[in-house]
């Protein structure tokens, strides 16, 4: 086989004889040549985009590690979550419950403090007021956010109310021990009444401004309410006098009395003991005048006396 090669139409062409050994291994080697420069050359391609492509590559690996500890703290975290929401679903719980108790205590104290008449009602809340906010922030709060919020408020609410109760009891009870009550003589009966009257000693039309309580000389009297001793000494007509200020508009008077035992400007409490029977003054005999003014105007004591102090929580 051969091969012909014709270089112009003036030159001999040239014939190439392939049967021939030596052209045979001429060709081989170029071949061989030509295959070794194409390996070499996919080699040095293949170590420059290797080069290039190794910190990316390191990088990508960096990224998928971060990533993977990321979702390992997130699902820790959710755990967490979850058993710490658990948690306050208990203190929840508890504190639902003590709300219902305190609850339970308000409206006890209102029947013990005989409150259940309408005058204090402790399952509503108090009435409050105050000007519109300018701002309004709206906000998306988690279920278990609303629960405290509804208890944080519920107690605030329950403080106020105990609160307004603990006052309305006190005042209650002040008022109770200013109030006059009873008979200012443990022993003894009433001798004399209020108001229009003969008057004993010169028979003579008059007007008795107390009640009278016949008693034996020397018994105790007693304040019929707690107050402050305004005048202990002599009256014209009265003798000795213990004159005591309630407040609120009331005072009583003690006269003619034996001896005086509370001294003026000392305060008294009710049933203590402010003087002794006597017959000083106008008098016919050992007796207790008593008198009770409201607001500067004698009034009836009988009412008073025939009123009985009754113990308040």
């Amino acid at each position: 086989m051969n091969i012909i090669i014709v270089g112009n139409a003036h030159s001999a062409p040239r014939r190439i004889d392939l049967g021939s050994r030596r052209i045979r291994l001429l060709a081989l080697a170029v071949g061989a040549g030509c295959a070794f420069c194409l390996v070499a050359l996919g080699f040095g391609v293949g170590v420059a985009l290797g080069g290039s492509y190794g910190p990316a590559a390191h990088e990508l690996a960096d990224l998928r590690a971060t990533l993977a500890h990321q979702r390992e703290q997130l699902a820790n975290l959710d755990n967490d979550s979850h058993r710490s929401l658990d948690a306050l679903a208990v203190q929840l719980g508890r504190l639902q419950a003590q709300a219902t108790r305190l609850n339970a205590l308000g409206e006890r104290l209102t029947e013990v403090g005989k409150l259940d008449d309408g005058e204090f009602d402790f399952s509503s809340a108090p009435a409050m007021g105050g000007p519109e906010d300018s701002v309004s922030l709206v906000a998306t709060s988690l279920p278990i956010q609303n629960g405290v919020d509804g208890l944080r408020a519920e107690f605030d609410r329950q403080e106020a109310q105990l609160g307004v109760l603990e006052n309305l009891l006190r005042d209650r009870k002040i008022d109770n021990a200013l109030l006059p009550s009873g008979m200012p003589v443990a022993q003894g009966y009433i001798s004399s009444g209020f108001g229009a009257r003969t008057d004993p000693l010169d028979g003579h039309a008059g007007t008795h401004l107390g009640l009278d309580f016949d008693a034996p000389l020397g018994s105790n009297i007693n304040a019929v309410a707690d107050g402050v001793v305004t005048w202990s000494g002599q009256r014209s007509g009265y003798g000795n006098v213990v004159e005591i200020d309630h407040g609120n508009g009331y005072m009583t008077r003690y006269a003619h009395n034996s001896v005086n035992v509370a001294e003026a400007g000392t305060r008294v409490h009710a049933g203590q003991t402010i003087a002794k029977v006597g017959s000083t003054g106008r008098s016919t005999g050992p007796h207790c005048h008593f008198e009770v003014w409201l607001n500067g105007r004698a009034v009836n004591p009988l009412i008073y006396v025939k009123s009985q102090r009754v113990t308040r929580a």
